[in-house]
């Protein structure tokens, strides 16, 4: 079954669940305009979660998802609240889904766990799961090591089950060339990241406007959490202190509320802007069902192209 029919959604895009920012207003829009909007429960209280989901439903009678950072101390309350709620879309990161699938599928909640390898997509399936993210290191905030390029492709041969691509996707190239690679959809987070319906900073979005193809950088490795980020003083100076071999405590006591200086205060230099290098190819704001409606036009118009020309042909234009 097509990732669409399985989840209800016009357009094979999900939504990227970027903490702090997406919330009721941006994944009511996407959803509103045939993706698939997801809400993400990091840092929520269970409380809070609840009110985000209501909240979209008032935004949209379309389906949604939850997504679940698998390493928070509250993910049962979490997950409760998502099955009280009738929420029937969970994505997961962070962490093993295992322990929870038994009462996931006790409610009829399709599960769509993030992987960054190969090994971990197998194992994930073994699960029965009901698809997976392949989310190359290209995107923003946390970050495998494998590039989309690469890990695309091998993550669709060894699973059986649908694969979306994720990290370095901003328009319908990027879409035309995930579905190239096997992909039976994609999942966009920076792109959404200039849009009206995001609730960040405007001071946020003006930095994602404003960078470029080098403009990220990624942290924490040093502690086994890489995390890209758009470079500013405070991921200047955390780079340092990696270098200097600093401690988890000291890394930590530096970034502690970084992310929120950035959405809400809109303190982008002191602050944590966690977007993708694809950065580049997100220079304007539109709203989310402007952005959803170009990009799948833009990705016929490739597979149009393409259609017309044959591969040695297209290797010759390429090199015309």
């Amino acid at each position: 079954m097509s990732i669409t029919k399985l989840l209800g959604i016009k357009y094979p895009i999900f939504q990227g669940a970027m903490a702090q920012i997406a919330l009721a207003p941006l994944a009511g829009a996407v959803s509103n305009a045939g993706g698939l909007g997801i809400i993400g429960s990091g840092g929520l209280s269970a409380d809070r979660l609840r009110e985000e989901i209501r909240k979209t439903r008032e935004i949209t009678d379309k389906p949604f998802a939850v997504n679940l950072m698998l390493m928070m101390h509250n993910i049962p309350e979490l997950i409760q609240v998502v099955i009280e709620e009738g929420v029937k879309i969970v994505t997961t990161g962070a962490g093993n889904p295992a322990p929870y699938m038994q009462t996931f599928k006790e409610n009829n909640i399709i599960v769509i766990p993030v992987v960054p390898s190969v090994k971990i997509a197998k194992k994930m399936e073994s699960l029965g799961v009901d698809a997976v993210v392949a989310e190359g290191t290209e995107a923003g905030g946390h970050v495998g090591e494998t590039t989309t390029m690469a890990l695309l492709p091998q993550i669709v041969s060894a699973v059986s089950i649908p694969v979306i691509g994720a990290g370095g996707i901003a328009d319908g190239r990027g879409v035309a060339a995930a579905f190239a690679l096997g992909a039976q959809g994609v999942q966009v987070g920076t792109r959404f990241l200039t849009t009206v319906e995001c609730p960040a900073h405007e001071n946020f979005k003006k930095a994602v406007l404003e960078a470029t193809d080098t403009s990220t950088t990624v942290t924490g490795r040093s502690i086994g959490g890489p995390v890209r980020s758009i470079k500013n003083s405070m991921i200047a100076k955390y780079l340092e202190l990696e270098d200097a071999k600093a401690s988890r405590d000291e890394l930590e006591k530096l970034s502690l509320g970084s992310l929120r200086r950035a959405v809400f205060e809109g303190d982008t230099d002191h602050g944590s802007v966690m977007a993708g290098q694809i950065c580049g190819l997100c220079n304007e704001i539109t709203t989310v069902e402007e952005m959803i409606t170009s990009m799948f036009a833009e990705a016929e118009q490739v597979f149009e192209k393409l259609g017309k020309v044959k591969f040695h042909e297209a290797r010759e234009l390429a090199f015309a």
